[in-house]
This record gives C-alpha cells, sequence and structure tokens, in this order.
C-alpha cells in the first residue's frame, strides 16, 4: 500500500519532469491512498499553475480531467477525532505546514487501519523527513 500527498498527484496529469516515474509507479498499484482534501490541492496547484501563466487554460483544463480520473483510482482518508489528534502531535514534532501535517497524519491513520504503514509517496522534502522520522518508507 502506498500513500499518497498531493505533491506527487500533481506530476502525473499536469506532464512534469517527475511525471513518468509517478505514473509507473501509480500504475504499479491497483488503488492509491490519498486524504481526502487532495483533490482540492492539486486543482489549486493547478490553477496556480494557470495563473502563473506556467500553463494554458486548455492545459489546466486537461489536467483537470487527467486528475479527475486519476481520483477513479484513489482511496481516500476521511477526517476524524483520531487524524486531527495525531496532526496535532506532528505539528509539535515537525515542522510541517497545517496541510502537511495532515496529510502525514492520514497515512499514519490508513497504516494503523490496516496493521502495517504504508510507503509514503512525497516530493516534498520537509514532508518527506517527517515521515521518515514517523518511521515510514518514503518513495520515489
Amino acid at each position: 500500500m502506498r500513500f499518497w500527498d498531493s505533491s506527487a498527484l500533481v506530476p502525473p496529469p499536469v506532464a512534469e519532469p517527475s511525471s513518468k516515474s509517478l505514473i509507473a509507479l501509480a500504475e504499479a498499484e491497483p488503488v492509491l491512498v490519498t486524504w481526502w482534501a487532495s483533490m482540492v490541492e492539486c486543482a489549486s496547484a493547478i490553477a496556480r499553475r494557470e495563473r502563473e501563466g506556467r500553463m494554458t487554460v486548455a492545459g489546466a483544463n486537461v489536467s483537470l480531467l487527467r486528475l479527475q480520473q486519476l481520483s477513479d483510482n484513489w482511496n481516500e482518508v476521511m477526517p476524524s477525532n483520531r487524524l486531527r489528534r495525531t496532526a496535532l502531535r506532528l505539528l509539535g514534532s515537525h515542522p510541517l505546514r497545517a496541510a502537511d501535517a495532515l496529510q502525514l497524519a492520514a497515512s499514519l491513520t490508513a497504516g494503523a487501519d490496516q496493521d502495517r504503514y504504508p510507503e509514503f509517496v512525497t516530493l516534498d522534502d520537509r514532508l518527506a523527513l517527517a515521515a521518515r522520522r514517523e518511521g515510514l518508507t518514503v518513495v520515489p
């Protein structure tokens, strides 16, 4: 099982340098696990690229469609009191932003529910370090 942070979910539909390797990683798993707000975070990243002129409106629309198709193959970890408590603990232990703490907490929660922690897929160095310190295997 692999938990996908939003930073790793954006490149496949957007066609970035890391897209090819992340697509291969996604295709190796029948179901991706992510947190409930990943779609919003990914759509925000695509919209930001368009606003900054790094992507055309047409390109953004295609990327959003690809993102929607990718989301057909993911399971979302839903918000819970346990997830919130874990995120609060993580904020006290690691230099994370709130959304990153929630994503890492979702991964830890998913792992606890499955009796094994998932690999953590992220392109965010700070989040990767926190995940490793929490005992997760980080890919790529």
